[in-house]
């Protein structure tokens, strides 16, 4: 008899985690997915509830969780500085209160864990693009600090939990993800200018529009964060996942109005605290080790998200 592989997906019903959910259970896993839904929704994984082998748990992860698994992806964070920054003492304590909970179980089952990290450790880059041996440039103290920092501790627990207890584990660093099923009031630079763009608004660039990004398509990401936890078990990371194409955020502008064909004129406000003037993953760890790159070119990632919101209006 074939038993199915047990994973857990903590922050399964947001917009990260939901496509990890899906792609686990079309390789024939039983998965768990626990949410509060702060920040995600069940209509991101209202079609997967009809699976036998998918099973939703309301439950916030700063306190602890008895179940029987073989792996754990440790998703649940709100990622959006408009959410983290709502209530950044909660951001904390996921990050923190939160790891130590998932760590203790996955010591007790002996059971393989990956951290869903992100670049925002590396903070406002002197560094350009950031490789895994830069260690960041963070305000300790500023408005954005709960999750920077807060992700931080969290690689500093993974570790340690490592090396004090010998736990199998591994760190991604995850950039800018995009995609269907991102929250829609998140203020994130991708579904802000689609829904503006298709609303016909103006579409707001903060800076004059020089800052860079890179975006990652949701379905590559997910497939580096199954290829790093399949890894084999001296590559504890971290490792980045992201798209090093890097673009303008004006560039960004100008392709979603173009392919939502929108009159929307392009207009400019001031810079927010804190807000990094570049990010781009230096990638190579993740093709060396893992034989990862991404796939998918933004036109048509873009197209395929710009589909997504034209069906939520």
């Amino acid at each position: 008899m074939h038993l199915r592989k047990r994973v857990l997906v903590t922050g399964g019903a947001g917009f990260l985690g939901s496509f990890l959910c899906e792609r686990l259970l079309d390789q024939g896993c039983d998965v768990v997915c626990v949410d509060n839904f702060y920040t995600g929704t069940k209509r991101n994984i209202v079609h997967l509830l009809k699976n036998p082998y998918f099973e939703l748990i309301r439950h916030d992860i700063t306190f602890p969780l008895y179940l029987e698994v073989d792996e754990i992806y440790n998703l649940a964070c709100p990622a959006s500085p408009i959410h983290y920054q709502n209530d950044p003492v909660q951001t904390t304590k996921v990050n923190v209160h939160g790891s130590i909970n998932m760590l203790g179980l996955a010591k007790r089952l002996k059971a393989r864990i990956l951290q869903a990290s992100t670049s925002e450790v590396y903070g406002d880059p002197t560094v350009h693009p950031q490789t895994e041996s830069y260690w960041g440039n963070v305000n300790c103290i500023g408005i954005r600090s709960c999750y920077d920092e807060g992700k931080r501790c969290a690689e500093t627990l993974f570790f340690d939990y490592h090396r004090q207890h010998n736990l199998n584990i591994r760190v991604v660093r995850i950039f800018n993800t995009y995609g269907p099923r991102m929250h829609p009031n998140d203020g994130r630079v991708v579904s802000n200018f689609i829904l503006q763009a298709l609303r016909q608004q103006d579409i707001t660039v903060f800076g004059d529009g020089s800052q860079t990004r890179s975006f990652c398509y949701v379905d590559d990401l997910v497939e580096g964060m199954i290829r790093m936890m399949n890894a084999p078990d001296d590559f504890t990371g971290p490792v980045n996942i992201g798209n090093p194409n890097e673009f303008s955020i004006l560039e960004l502008a100008e392709k979603v109005i173009a392919l939502t064909a929108s009159q929307s004129k392009i207009i400019y406000k001031p810079l927010p605290e804190d807000d990094p003037l570049q990010r781009q993953p230096d990638i190579t760890l993740a093709k060396e080790r893992l034989g990862w790159e991404p796939q998918t070119q933004l036109a048509k990632g873009l197209t395929r998200t710009i589909e997504y919101f034209k069906g939520e209006l």
